[in-house]
């Protein structure tokens, strides 16, 4: 379980001009990272 203040765990995904983005390049900056449902149709 993720809990606040604590660091997220690794992971990479895809960026916008398609290749993969590592949360670990972005180590010591300040990160916002938010998830949501792209497709609401089936909601």
């Amino acid at each position: 379980m993720l809990r606040y203040g604590q660091p997220a765990p690794e992971f990479s995904l895809p960026s916008t001009e398609g290749r993969p983005l590592a949360l670990s390049e972005f180590r010591g900056k300040d990160v916002v990272l938010v998830f949501y449902c792209y497709a609401w149709g089936s909601i």
